[in-house]
C-alpha cells in the first residue's frame, strides 16, 4: 500500500491544479492500492469546497475503493501528539501526524505527496526515510 496526502488527491480531481498532469501520470504508474487517513480526507474536502462536484469526486474515489481509509485508534493519538511536539518547528499538522503514525504502525515507506519539504524531514520509527512519489 502507498500512503497518499491531500495534495495529490486535490490535483487528481481538480483539472486546473498546476500539479494535475504530474499527479495523473504518477497515479497511472502506481501498481498498489492507495491508503490515507480521515484528517487527510478532511483537509482535501475543505480545499475542494469551491466545488460540490470536486468533493463528490473524492467521495467517489473512496466509494469505488480507489482510496482506502486506514483506521486511527485511540492508542495512535498519543504518538500523533508526540510527533507534533517533535516536529513543532515545521510545524507538523494533524494530517501529517496521522500519516506518519500509520506509516510507523503499518511499516509503509512510500507516500504520494506534493509536500516534499516536510516528508523529507519526517523519520518514522522502524522505517527510516519516506520514499516520496511522484519522484522529482
Amino acid at each position: 500500500m502507498i500512503l497518499v496526502d491531500a495534495g495529490p488527491l486535490i490535483a487528481l480531481i481538480h483539472k486546473d491544479d498546476n500539479q494535475h498532469q504530474r499527479c495523473r501520470e504518477a497515479f497511472a504508474a502506481l501498481n498498489e492500492p492507495l491508503g490515507t487517513v480521515w484528517p487527510v480526507v478532511t483537509g482535501a474536502m475543505h480545499l475542494l469546497s469551491f466545488s460540490w462536484q470536486a468533493q463528490d469526486a473524492l467521495w467517489e474515489m473512496i466509494d469505488a475503493g480507489a482510496l482506502e481509509i486506514l483506521p486511527l485508534a485511540l492508542e495512535d493519538f498519543s504518538r500523533m501528539r508526540e510527533l507534533m511536539r517533535i516536529y513543532r518547528d515545521l510545524p507538523m499538522d494533524l494530517a501529517d501526524a496521522a500519516l506518519v503514525r500509520v506509516a510507523q504502525r503499518e511499516r509503509l515507506r512510500r507516500i504520494f505527496t506534493l509536500d516534499r519539504r516536510d516528508f523529507q524531514i519526517y523519520r518514522p520509527s522502524r522505517i527510516g526515510r519516506f520514499v516520496i512519489l511522484p519522484s522529482r
